[in-house]
């Protein structure tokens, strides 16, 4: 009896550990490591931040990154969140919203991470009676599928720094990006996705940034979670959008063929435009392909037997179809000039060209083309 009495202790004290520390453990799972820092009591999870980060942006919900803004936030956050490093909270204390009743929701680097919780501490002690925490943070939002979104600093960088991306603008071509758009980015409109997904880059892995009108546009995260339907693996959104870049950085180019890019020999040939958007006179084009031929790149969009029945001495055939994956074949340093029958199909080539490298600098033939077998031709202007 002896023995029993002895062992049953340590055998209890044992079971009681066992049963203690595996419900200890999850709780610190849940909170985030509930032992290392004081943990808030209000947790949401990665659902209710679905419903909540939502764009259109929300008014009555402000959700908070508490992490370090240019080494976290700018590469990726939670859209519609605004950057708030916890470190520099008494700075920022203005950002907050005057309505001390407004759902405050603050986030950092997942389960481990304390700054959420700090600073939601600090916004309760302010006076914020509706403060939460996403405890599981970033990684978890990315993990459930989605979005991700970066800041205007952060694309500046990347443009500055010549970073392998594209950047798209989800907005009407004609009604919006002609009129202004980020350096760098080509159209790809939301309505016309399916039509230029050619467009898009073959590495699966390279970064698009999207954006479009700010947070009240939805064009830009339709567009970007198609994208990652097709298999794209870095995928971000800019939901700022043009409106804020106009503000950060002033407004961006205009209709591509205004701009004179590096490489473009604008300034050393006399070529007049045309009266269509990136067309060339038919005066200038007779005078520098007279004069000056080998300063022209002299591209035929039409199809082979068309091409071989007569065309421009020393013009090389594309066919459109084929010409979206020959682009970056292009050539910088001289004057492309891409013609067919009426002026039509040329266009078109034109405005993928323009879309795809903005390093050229582009034209097209907007004209009526007769070749004779002699090599003479005929250009008759295009009435529209």
């Amino acid at each position: 009896m002896k023995r029993v009495t002895i062992w049953s202790w340590p055998v209890l004290l044992l079971a009681a550990i066992i049963l203690v520390v595996p419900w200890t453990g999850a709780g610190g799972a849940e909170t985030g490591a509930k032992a290392a820092f004081k943990t808030f009591p209000t947790i949401v999870d990665v659902g209710f931040m679905a419903k909540h980060a939502t764009i259109p942006k929300r008014n009555d919900i402000l959700i908070v990154d508490s992490r370090p803004r240019a080494r976290k936030y700018d590469k990726g956050h939670i859209p519609t969140a605004i950057s708030i490093p916890d470190r520099e909270f008494d700075k920022h204390v203005a950002m907050l919203p005057k309505d001390k009743a407004t759902t405050l929701v603050f986030y950092c680097g997942g389960l481990k991470c304390p700054l959420s919780h700090k600073s939601a501490f600090k916004a309760e002690k302010l006076g914020y009676t509706d403060v939460k925490v996403f405890a599981a943070g970033y990684p978890a939002w990315l993990k459930a599928g989605n979005l991700g979104a970066v800041s205007g600093a952060y694309i500046k960088k990347l443009i500055d720094s010549n970073a392998k991306m594209m950047i798209v603008d989800a907005r009407p071509k004609a009604r919006k990006y002609d009129k202004g758009h980020i350096p760098t980015a080509i159209s790809i409109p939301w309505r016309e996705f399916d039509k230029h997904v050619a467009m898009l880059p073959a590495d699966k892995k390279t970064l698009l940034v999207y954006y479009c009108g700010g947070f009240k546009c939805t064009l830009s995260p339709k567009s970007a979670m198609k994208a990652m339907d097709m298999g794209y693996t870095n995928v971000k959104i800019y939901p700022a959008g043009y409106p804020e870049w106009v503000k950060m950085y002033g407004a961006g180019p205009k209709k591509t063929s205004e701009m004179v890019m590096p490489g473009a020999k604008m300034a050393t040939l006399d070529i007049k435009p045309g009266p269509e958007q990136g067309s060339i006179s038919i005066a200038s084009f007779k005078k520098v392909y007279t004069e000056s031929p080998k300063e022209l790149y002299l591209v035929d969009v039409r199809d082979g037997p068309e091409f071989k029945a007569g065309t421009f001495k020393g013009s090389i055939n594309i066919p459109i179809d084929a010409l979206e994956g020959k682009v970056a074949m292009l050539p910088k340093d001289k004057a492309i000039v891409f013609f067919c029958n009426s002026g039509g199909i040329a266009g078109e080539a034109y405005d993928i060209t323009a879309l795809m490298r903005e390093d050229l600098t582009t034209y097209f033939l907007n004209a009526e083309i007769t070749h004779h077998g002699d090599g003479s031709y005929e250009l008759t202007p295009v009435v529209n």
